[in-house]
């Protein structure tokens, strides 16, 4: 039996997610921000429904240098404390279980695709908040999570390569996998001394119209399945600084065929600031037809 890809996302995991929820209201003027119901939403609307045996994690969190990594542990437990924003996420349990067959298989493809993944099973390696903040609202029980790097020297070629080499070891696993692309779009911060004024959700937050409007066109075409044009149009992407160089979209688009891929997305939040930054829960579910189509042309 051949694996498959049942859904896949374009999901924010901002450290906002994980803050008592009167710390959110008060970072946004009496409201709650929607990517936290939109997790809820998600997971009861879509994945309690789904059939799915593994998760694949597209951290882009996680940087690498030299190679991309896979985890190949056969469980990841613990507690997480962020280094980055250790106020907000503080000791927060996770217990993944692993796949390491598939870390395994995914890793061997990467020769054949000009490529580098290494899979890493050392229980001391860390985890990251890409990962964990999506699972600690995600994860529904005895399903594998393994997480995948997003290599800081790598171009979008690069990711492109890594996405078709998961794509064809997840064919050839039998499994049935979701891939979660942990992470924002465009990704400037506020200077720290005008960031305490930009916390709230507004798009008028984001760092700045162009980063907006870079963002919002993208949406669009994820909408309509576009991913042909958010493809083709990543040098101009790049020039809004999308986080990890939008890697863990990139990766999770190659695995579906890229530029062919047409599955049209659902938001499952508002388009939304964090501290300068585009946040947005995009899922594309798996067409009856498979997931590549005719490719549109860029806009």
């Amino acid at each position: 039996m051949m694996g498959e890809v049942v859904g896949c996302g374009l999901l924010a995991h901002v450290p906002t997610v994980m803050l008592p929820e009167h710390i959110r209201h008060e970072l946004n003027n009496g409201s709650d921000f929607t990517v936290v119901e939109g997790f809820h939403r998600l997971k009861h609307e879509v994945l309690e429904k789904l059939d799915y045996d593994t998760v694949v994690v597209l951290d882009s969190h996680w940087f690498t240098t030299v190679e991309f990594v896979i985890t190949s542990e056969a469980r990841r437990k613990g507690k997480y404390t962020s280094d980055e924003l250790p106020r907000g996420m503080s000791q927060v349990p996770y217990d993944l279980p692993g796949d390491p067959a598939f870390a395994e298989l995914v890793a061997s493809k990467a020769k054949k695709h000009g490529t580098w993944i290494t899979p890493i099973a050392d229980p001391c390696l860390p985890i990251q908040y890409a990962t964990v903040n999506v699972a600690a609202y995600l994860q529904k029980g005895s399903e594998s999570w393994l997480s995948m790097s997003c290599a800081q020297t790598g171009e979008t070629e690069d990711f492109l390569r890594v996405g078709r080499a998961l794509g064809e070891a997840i064919a050839e696993s039998g499994k049935k996998v979701l891939l979660l692309a942990s992470g924002a779009m465009s990704h400037k911060f506020w200077p720290l001394q005008k960031l305490r004024a930009h916390e709230a959700a507004g798009v008028e937050h984001i760092f700045s119209p162009e980063h907006s409007a870079a963002d919002l066109e993208r949406i669009e075409w994820f909408k309509a399945g576009n991913h042909a044009a958010v493809i083709k149009t990543m040098p101009e992407f790049l020039k809004f600084k999308p986080e990890a160089n939008f890697g863990h979209y990139l990766m999770m688009a190659a695995a579906l065929g890229e530029e062919k891929l047409s599955a049209p997305g659902r938001l499952f939040s508002n388009y939304e600031n964090s501290i300068g930054t585009g946040q947005v829960h995009i899922w594309f579910d798996r067409p009856r037809d498979g997931w590549t189509g005719k490719a549109k042309a860029a806009e």
